[in-house]
């Protein structure tokens, strides 16, 4: 979900939430856990797209929602209104008095939108009273996965580029009009030039660009008569498509009506490929430009293009200067989620010591970290590959100077830090007892650290085939810790154990 810039509460809907957040809320109340503090950690399990890392977005869709969250009238009166499976009321009026006080007083804390992520790493921590931690549960995976899913496919797309002008050409094949905003947004950040989506633009800034699709040239007699009026109508914004009935015919009218443009002091920008073998006709409508004097006009492909086929077109010699890339962007069409999760990991009555909790399961990769989780960047000097290491560790441990990282799903794979390495912490303060204390650093900022980041990492993290694999691991203590809770769960240890290694 997007909200425009200085959005009002109206455009902050509580109710944004599956039931059971509000039934488990519910029984927090009846019995006696209202008061208790929790933190609850946002992360994802496994790299999108195969690759090698993903790209942190949503964040400030985030701090446009909690900022100005509550419970208002007419989702009070919806919420009383529901029914049990005996017909009555599904909450106590009580509760929903007590929804009506309700304050989302948490602290919040994330990663700055546009940070270069990797899979298991806390990306957003929860920390404060359970019930509105366990409420905004929903609505923090549906902000953030989705626009983290897309701008990392934008920056797969962009590197893919390689320095060439993209495009998000979208909106038509978005999930839903939100579904759709949401996608410019975050292609933008990603590292897209640009968009399709006039609303977008509006809303954010973002450059939008467009000329005319096939029905211009259909609802007229010829495409040499489409390619006249249009350029009488916007002279200076002539790019034009050329694949509606013949390509390379259509690229000799394109000059035809290039030169008109040139004779009276405007220019030809470019033409667009739909359709087609778009390195055969790319390369051929290039010669063509360029032996009439066009050489500065562009050559914009579309046509369901992600990064894997920009990579192919590249590798065929493809004269191809400008990528509109839509669906495969926009709908994350090889991985359509992000599989975020949003887990409690640890618990305590008000004042008391943390207990941490942990959740078990068949699979690894579905055994959550328990703890207040932070994640930590190390950074050597050698600055071909700065960034060297991401240590996953919880912040009520002792850390002492000397780290050992371990793989969390391969505890043989483990990597020393060196005493004295360089390091940042990740996870920034967003809100303090729901008051915002963090400033938004701008989109274009955003962009521009995206980039930024690449560069200082491993380049086969770049790789669109079997990526380099960047070391991210958990503490040695909080590993241990998290070994002991499994055991313990399974009746292996006991909780003395469990005390001796926090």
């Amino acid at each position: 979900m997007v909200l425009p810039p200085n959005s009002q509460n109206r455009q902050a809907p509580v109710l944004l939430t599956d039931l059971y957040q509000l039934t488990m809320a519910y029984a927090y109340w009846k019995s006696g856990y209202a008061e208790k503090e929790a933190a609850f950690t946002l992360s994802f399990r496994r790299n999108p797209f195969n690759g090698g890392f993903a790209v942190f977005s949503g964040l400030k869709q985030v701090i446009d929602y909690v900022q100005n969250l509550k419970f208002y009238e007419d989702d009070l009166s919806y919420l009383s209104s529901l029914k049990a499976h005996d017909d009555s009321p599904l909450f106590d009026s009580a509760f929903i008095d007590y929804l009506a006080k309700l304050d989302f007083n948490v602290d919040i804390q994330a990663v700055a939108d546009g940070t270069v992520v990797f899979a298991q790493e806390p990306l957003l921590r929860v920390v404060g009273p359970i019930i509105p931690g366990q409420i905004l549960e929903t609505a923090l995976l549906n902000l953030v996965c989705f626009s983290t899913l897309i701008s990392t496919k934008a920056t797969r797309i962009k590197l893919a580029a390689k320095g060439q002008k993209v495009y998000e050409f979208g909106l038509r094949r978005a999930q839903g009009m939100d579904g759709g905003i949401t996608a410019s947004l975050a292609a933008y950040l990603g590292g897209c030039d640009g968009t399709s989506n006039v609303l977008a633009g509006k809303l954010f800034g973002i450059p939008v660009k467009g000329t005319h699709a096939h029905s211009w040239i259909m609802a007229h007699e010829s495409e040499r008569q489409a390619f006249v009026d249009y350029a009488e109508a916007m002279p200076n914004n002539c790019v034009f498509l050329v694949d509606t009935f013949d390509t390379l015919i259509g690229v000799k009218h394109a000059i035809e009506i290039g030169n008109k443009l040139k004779a009276n002091g405007q220019k030809l920008l470019g033409i667009r490929l739909d359709s087609g073998d778009l390195a055969y006709l790319s390369i051929n409508a290039r010669k063509m430009l360029d032996e009439a004097g066009f050489p500065d006009a562009a050559i914009m492909a579309s046509n369901d293009l992600d990064e894997t086929l920009i990579t192919s077109l590249k590798d065929q010699g493809a004269e191809i200067d400008t990528w509109a890339v839509g669906t495969k962007l926009v709908t994350g069409s090889d991985q359509p989620s992000l599989g975020g999760v949003y887990k409690l990991s640890a618990v305590r009555s008000p004042g008391r010591k943390w207990r941490h909790v942990i959740k078990l399961s068949e699979q690894t990769i579905k055994v959550s970290t328990p703890g207040l989780l932070q994640c930590r960047r190390f950074m050597s000097e050698d600055r071909s590959e700065h960034f060297v290491a991401d240590m996953i560790f919880d912040e009520t441990i002792d850390l002492g100077g000397k780290f050992v990282i371990i793989d969390p799903l391969d505890f043989t794979r483990r990597k020393n830090i060196p005493q004295g390495t360089q390091f940042i912490d990740l996870l920034k303060p967003i809100f303090e007892a729901g008051k915002l204390v963090y400033e938004y650093p701008g989109f274009e900022a955003t962009r521009k650290f995206v980039f930024e980041q690449l560069a200082e990492f491993h380049p086969g993290i770049k790789r669109l085939v079997n990526p380099h694999q960047f070391p991210v691991g958990l503490e040695a203590g909080l590993h241990a810790l998290k070994t002991d809770l499994v055991l313990k769960a399974r009746g292996l240890i006991d909780e003395e154990r469990i005390e001796m290694v926090k």
